[in-house]
């Protein structure tokens, strides 16, 4: 048994978990920014990948890895691997399935609060010696509350659904769109009312984003999404870039549709520095706060992910299933 890390090196040591078969099992590690003859030189003989969600892997690599009998995914996304060239292989494709929810959840209540109380202009204000008259100028244009807000989680898997526990103590109104709705039993434990996707975009200020990218999902939040919203509203992004079309969500803060956008994501990722949220006028700038992806890369994530990953490993050596199968084998 051999698995092929395509990952930082120093994380894979890291969290690697002390178990007996971790210590017998034979494995490598290449960066994410390996090429493909160099993955599939480290790979030829690998029976387990494991990728960061953010790296591409192909059917050209897929197919010149005759061993390969699982690919894992770090992260929760897999649209980087090629799931059908797996699947055509017999190749088993996992993802980590609910493994980051407490941690994006956190990052997304965290975006929320912190438009919500101007945290980063504020900072910015008082080191430039105006806390007195940015305090005037928010004491009397509104300093909002989260139990003053309806928030709109837009997907309930296992984010939104945490998203909508730690939102429970602050009070909000809390409503969800998803394609299929839940138990009345379940709204209740979660605090939460459903509302289609159009009365949700109407009804509440602040919207936030829990949806996998899709083919259907991929830029539906365009300019008509924008546009349904209501005004002076907050969008919050702690998902996928891929779900976002860029200009759309700057045309939207120009014309001064949005209150406020907390983005833990863009896309393309690696961001580029052409990328039009980063080239903002100063005004609409003081309204949005981006995060480097790190919603889901808490320490706590990787000791999970990396126990998954390597338990899954033990069960294709044993000739088992491994869990968190997306490509249908």
């Amino acid at each position: 048994m051999k698995i092929l890390f395509i990952s930082d090196p120093v994380r894979v040591e890291k969290y690697k978990p002390k178990t007996e078969f971790v210590k017998h099992t034979d494995y490598a590690v290449v960066g994410i920014d390996a090429s493909a003859d160099e993955i599939i030189a480290a790979g030829k003989d690998a029976d387990v990948v494991v990728v960061d969600a953010i790296k591409p892997l192909t059917r050209y690599e897929i197919e010149h890895m005759p061993k390969l009998k699982l690919i894992h995914s770090e992260g929760v996304a897999y649209n980087k691997i090629d799931t059908q060239a797996a699947k055509e292989q017999g190749i088993y494709v996992c993802n980590q399935k609910g493994a980051n929810a407490v941690a994006v959840a956190e990052q997304t209540v965290l975006l929320m609060l912190a438009l919500l109380r101007h945290l980063i202009p504020g900072y910015d204000s008082v080191k430039a010696g105006h806390q007195i008259e940015t305090k005037m100028y928010l004491m009397s244009h509104g300093i909002y509350e989260l139990n003053e807000m309806k928030v709109g989680l837009i997907g309930f898997g296992h984010i939104g659904q945490e998203v909508a526990r730690l939102l429970q103590p602050f009070a909000p109104e809390v409503y969800y769109y998803k394609r299929h709705r839940l138990s009345e039993e379940q709204e209740n434990a979660y605090s939460v009312s459903y509302l289609s996707l159009d009365e949700l975009l109407k009804t509440c200020n602040i919207i936030s984003m829990h949806v996998p990218v899709t083919a259907k999902t991929t830029n539906m939040c365009n300019q008509t999404f924008f546009e349904n919203m209501q005004d002076n509203a907050y969008f919050i992004n702690t998902a996928r870039g891929e779900i976002v079309d860029n200009q759309a969500l700057v045309q939207a803060l120009g014309s001064g549709k949005l209150a406020g956008v907390g983005l833990d994501t863009l896309a393309p990722e690696p961001v580029q520095k052409d990328n039009p949220l980063l080239h903002l006028p100063i005004d609409l700038q003081q309204k949005v706060i981006i995060s480097p992806h790190i919603g889901g890369c808490t320490s706590g994530f990787f000791h999970r992910a990396n126990q998954l990953e390597w338990e899954n490993a033990r069960h294709i050596a044993q000739g088992e299933r491994p869990v968190n199968i997306v490509n249908g084998l």
